[in-house]
This record gives structure tokens, sequence and C-alpha cells, in this order.
């Protein structure tokens, strides 16, 4: 099933108003939307909405054979994907132009950074290494999936816990949680994702473009950059030509978001490993607001019926009378 296409008169609409650098959502230009973390009940897994756009992440792992070409380091893998439950567009089980891209964006951010340090996964040089697999599920589409799935990715990797080993001789021994408390990965760093939507061959530029948004936009520029302003990695897409000063600008503004969202992780991680060492109630459903799941439950509410009659009366009475009809 395709997506229903803009009309004409939405289309101009939505280009007007960014004309007159107005949002259909009431931000500014260089707004970005709000973003909450909540956690599950195992190390690793996260839901990331970026105002009505949510991603699952979900970090697994194994020990497997390391890759010839490097016995020492530990094996990456990334994997998202768009099912129907996002948006009516996504078909299942097929390789999409947007998919390749997404997946694409993601290697880029967080493994060619080299945020995760790979040599400290390898469990026995050449034998043995932990393959960390990350999953990233788009739950529901509202446009800038790239941005809530890298800031997905990275919340889900420094939450995750690997099980702890040990090695004698030969043998390789895995404790149970229960057993040993399992080892954070070791993360350099944080990338984050930061997308700027350009109109009209460049003369207009949002950041956090919404699904409609990018359904009129001409071009699309992606820059993944840490909170130490190194810049990750950037890719252009659209066939639209910027010039330096563009660019700059748009790095500018990544640096100011990334240390908003990178302060915010940190803080949302913080707080979920205060509750679990006190032994409090965490997980996804600790972390729905009160009253949403029953929001048509309402209490009752007393109506004064007296003198309605009188009331009504009064009010006929007051009353223009009808015209005359022909």
């Amino acid at each position: 099933m395709k997506a229903a296409p803009l009309s004409n008169c939405e289309r101009r609409f939505l280009l007007r108003a960014i004309e007159e650098k107005k949002r259909l959502d009431g931000r500014q230009c260089y707004d970005y939307r709000n973003v909450r973390i909540s956690f599950g009940t195992d190390y690793g897994c996260c839901i990331v909405e970026l105002g009505k756009t949510r991603v699952l992440a979900q970090v697994s792992c194994e020990l497997v054979p390391p890759k010839s070409n490097r016995p020492t380091e530990g094996i990456l893998f990334f994997n998202l994907e768009l099912s129907p439950m996002a948006a009516p567009g996504f078909e299942p089980g097929r390789q999409s132009e947007l998919l390749v891209k997404l997946n694409r964006l993601i290697e880029l951010c967080l493994r060619n950074s080299k945020c995760i340090d790979t040599e400290s996964l390898c469990v026995v040089a050449g034998e043995k290494v932990w393959q960390i697999r990350l999953d990233l599920h788009v739950l529901n589409h509202d446009g800038n999936i790239i941005d809530a799935a890298s800031i997905a990715g990275i919340v889900a990797l420094c939450h995750f816990r690997r099980p702890d080993v040990s090695v004698q001789g030969e043998e390789v021994t895995v404790y149970a949680p229960e057993e040993r408390d399992p080892v954070p990965l070791s993360i350099h760093h944080m990338p984050i994702c930061v997308s700027f939507a350009f109109f009209q061959q460049g003369t207009y530029l949002l950041v956090d473009p919404s699904e409609r948004e990018e359904r009129v936009m001409d071009g699309l520029l992606v820059i993944a950059m840490n909170k130490h302003h190194e810049i990750c990695t950037i890719q252009s897409s659209g066939g639209i030509m910027l010039v330096n000063d563009q660019v700059l600008r748009c790095s500018k503004i990544t640096a100011v978001k990334v240390a908003e969202i990178t302060e915010l992780i940190q803080k949302a991680l913080e707080n979920d490993q205060k509750v679990r060492k006190e032994g409090g109630k965490f997980g996804f459903a600790e972390s729905i607001p009160n009253q949403k799941i029953t929001v048509f439950k309402r209490e009752s509410a007393a109506v004064d019926t007296n003198n309605v009659e009188e009331q009504a009366e009064e009010i006929i009475a007051k009353a223009d009378p009808p015209s005359e009809v022909y």
C-alpha cells in the first residue's frame, strides 16, 4: 500500500508557510522536537520518541569466531526495520531505497565513527569475540527517522550490559547476571545525527523536518557529531547544491543540538541506573504517564438540573422570532 500523496493545495500551503518562516506544529525554523527516552526492564532496550516519531532499540550479544582479518576485534551488527505499523507506505520484507539509505547512515554514524571500542570485545584472540547486535524498529513515522534511530541506537548501546567472562587456559566461562555483575560496553563518544531540510534549492532551511515537510523538501543534509564538536559523518541527498556558508551554519547548529541531546541522554541513563540500584520500579509500563491508558475514564461530575424549565422559557422568550418562510 502506497502512502497517500499530498494534494497540490497542501503542497502550496506548506511551501508558503515555510517562506513565511512558520511551521505546522508551531516550531521555529531551528527548533527541535521534544526528545523522550524510556527504558525497558532488560539492559539495552529503550524507546526514543522524537515528537510523534517512535523508535524501539534492542541490543543483544553472543560469542562468535572473529573475522580473519581482525582476529582481536569484536563484531558490530546494525539492523533497522520499517514495518507497515509505522506508516502504511512501508512494505514488509522489501528493501526500499529509504531503508537502504537509513541502514547506511546508521553504519556510518555508529561503526565508522569508532564510538565503540571493538578490541575490548575480544575474549580469546583469533577464537572467540563478542558480537554486538543492534536492532532498531520504527514504531511510528512522523518524519526524521534517522535522528530518532541514531539517538535510540547510542542510548541502547550505553545502557547495554554484556555477561562477564573468564578464561582459564582454553576454557571460557560465561557468568550469569546472578553470579557476576554484567559489564557495560566501552564507548568513547556518542555520535548523534541532526537532519536539515532545504527548500527552494537551499533558500530556506528547517531543522528536524516532520513527515509532511519531508515530502515537499528539495534536499536533506545529515550531520553526525559528538559533544566534542567532532564531525563523524556528513551526507547530502536530493541533488541540491550547497555553498560553504550553508554547511558551516548547519554544523554550528548541530553542535548546539548535540550538546543538548547528549546531556539529556546522560541524565536519562543516570536516572535509570539510580532507580535500579534503589530497587524501584522501572520499565516501559512505569514510564507511561498516569491516566494515559484509562483516558476515557472520567470522574462523575454533579450537574445542577434545578430550574431547567424556567431557564429554557427565559431563553425562548428572549430569542428573536423566526423569519417568515416563502
